[in-house]
């Protein structure tokens, strides 16, 4: 049996669940900047010309919870100016036009929060084991 990620969301991440995380971030007084980095699939062409419908997210959910614990404890402790990171990655399907990433870093200043959020997205695709595949309309797919 899985358990349950502080990370992950199934399916399409709601705007809702975004608006709520930028919300909270009027009671910090000290922060005077706060840099959001949405992902969204698109509906991108496949090589025979269908578009992409959904994407299907699978992980593994313990090692994505460390890696991302490590990730957000490695920009603390490089950008001092950095007060806080939220991350949410969907798992499961996410059809075309929905977010699946949501990345949001505040913090005293906004050129350290900008850097560590363009970061964050880097190596979330290059260390946090998540994989997709990528479905398009005519139900052909693609991993990656």
């Amino acid at each position: 049996m899985e358990k349950t990620s502080i990370f992950l969301i199934s399916g399409g991440i709601k705007p809702e669940i975004i608006t709520q995380h930028i919300y909270e971030q009027n009671k910090f007084k000290d922060r005077g900047g706060v840099s959001i980095f949405l992902g969204q699939v698109r509906n991108d062409l496949s090589e025979n010309g269908s578009k992409t419908r959904e994407i299907i997210y699978s992980c593994y959910t313990e090692m994505v919870d460390k890696e991302i614990i490590k990730l957000k404890e490695s920009i603390l402790k490089k950008y001092e100016d950095v007060k806080e990171i939220i991350i949410l990655h969907s798992n499961n399907s996410v059809k075309a036009g929905e977010i699946s990433l949501f990345v949001l870093t505040s913090g005293g200043h906004r050129k350290q929060i900008q850097v560590a959020c363009n970061q964050i997205v880097e190596l979330i695709k290059f260390s946090v084991p998540i994989w997709k595949k990528e479905v398009y309309e005519d139900l052909t797919f693609k991993w990656s």
